[in-house]
């Protein structure tokens, strides 16, 4: 079960909170050969891995208008009606995030502004293996959709059957996705990285993925091809008080676990009761759930942490820097505001972190690993470029002239300087 450390000092701090680290040398060769393969043969790269990952044969990857279609028949009126709820509040949230361009006069004459233009053609991976992660697809897909993406190509793993998940492919549909392809992994990520004879080249790559899908992210990151952030298994750190309500405690802590043996959790209690109330809720509802061998896994690399005093507790949480953040304390709203660390913050009893993941709204793609100390998650921002432009009447450039040829002559660059003398003349000239 999870490791109990009380009152820790600082000095201890790096080593408790240290993720567990995980050998990916030998996996990178093996990255490296698919990517080659697939930027070198194309399709033909992407047929064969997938037979030999996927053990099905596939001639042709890309989904049919009429296989999305028939999709939405294959689920039940319930789950429809949820991921449509759903998709509505996420589009509601990221749609606020649309900021309007603004014309700034920084001096007479003189004006700038910037204005965002969306990325061309995003690349979406979704995993489809144990847990077909359909709600990544609206996660990814509506601020794409949003943000004047032209195309949005999504990739997703076939399953025994050579078939997607009905959801997935219901969803995509739904948020306005271009086109789907039954293609996985690292061969995934290398089509949409190069391009293929099927799969037009992306951009951008968006979506989570395992620890090859992951390598082959950064790889393809190093050749120019972007993509949404460093990820890594995901995470969640639980601050409780004697004001939590232990079950609900437990259970947030379990739904971070059960996604998998390599997931993490950090439990943050004011007290050891508190500690033993949690541990005691989680073997009861351990034993009920599926996953429950993957969460043992899980919760054998996790740590509870017992600190009596707020402010420690605020700062091991800056330290860890969480990718899911769940205040269920006293003062939580006061607290929240104290953290500069953490990719998104659940506040309060009633805010478990599976809302976040599904329908509240915003982005469940968030930085992991430490991550949140330098990047934010997904957000309108991750699918735009923002572009800035100024323009300067005659009174405008006579206005900055002095200061642009002072500034250019002095680091000795007088092509600089002289175009801008040029213009002087010229409207001095017509005088």
């Amino acid at each position: 079960m999870i490791k109990v450390f009380k009152e820790p000092k600082q000095k201890d701090w790096p080593n408790l909170l240290a993720r567990p680290e995980y050998d990916a040398s030998p996996l990178q060769e093996k990255v490296r050969e698919i990517l080659l393969a697939v930027k070198q043969r194309g399709d033909a790269a992407v047929k064969e891995y997938t037979l030999a990952f996927d053990k099905i044969a596939i001639s042709n990857f890309k989904l049919s208008g009429s296989a999305l279609e028939a999709a939405e028949k294959a689920l039940t009126p319930s789950l429809k009606t949820a991921i449509q709820l759903a998709k509505v509040n996420i589009e509601v949230f990221h749609q606020a995030q649309i900021q309007k361009e603004e014309r700034i006069e920084t001096m007479p004459g003189v004006w700038c502004w910037r204005k965002a233009v969306g990325i061309e053609k995003v690349g979406i991976y979704i995993p489809g293996g144990s847990a077909p992660l359909f709600s990544t697809v609206l996660m990814l897909g509506i601020p794409a959709k949003l943000a004047g993406c032209k195309e949005i190509i999504l990739c997703t793993p076939p399953n025994e059957k050579g078939a997607i998940d009905p959801a997935i492919m219901y969803a995509a549909s739904l948020v306005g996705v271009t086109a789907v392809y039954t293609i996985g992994g690292v061969q995934a990520i290398g089509a949409l990285a190069y391009g293929t004879k099927s799969v037009p080249k992306v951009h951008k790559i968006f979506g989570p993925g395992n620890q090859y899908v992951t390598a082959a992210k950064q790889m393809i990151q190093q050749e120019g091809v972007a993509i949404d952030m460093p990820a890594g298994p995901s995470e969640v750190c639980v601050y409780a008080d004697e004001t939590s309500i232990a079950s609900f405690v437990a259970a947030d802590l379990l739904s971070q676990a059960e996604h998998g043996a390599d997931s993490q959790v950090l439990f943050i209690a004011s007290t050891i009761e508190l500690v033993e109330e949690v541990q005691k809720e989680i073997e009861m509802q351990l034993t009920l759930l599926p996953r429950k061998d993957l969460a043992k896994k899980a919760l054998e690399n996790s740590k509870a942490v017992v600190l009596s005093n707020t402010e420690d507790a605020i700062a091991m949480i800056n330290e860890y820097a969480p990718e899911h953040l769940i205040l269920s304390i006293n003062n939580a709203a006061q607290v929240a505001e104290k953290i500069i660390n953490a990719g998104s913050i659940f506040i309060g009893n009633f805010s478990p972190e599976s809302v976040g993941d599904y329908a509240s709204g915003t982005n469940h793609t968030l930085p992991t690993n430490g991550f949140a100390k330098a990047y934010s998650g997904v957000s309108m921002d991750s699918f735009v470029k923002k572009i800035t432009f100024q323009q300067l009447t005659e009174r405008g450039i006579e206005n900055i002239a002095p200061t642009v040829i002072e500034m250019a002559t002095a680091e000795g660059l007088q092509a600089h300087s002289k175009a801008v003398e040029l213009r002087m003349e010229w409207i001095k000239s017509k005088m």
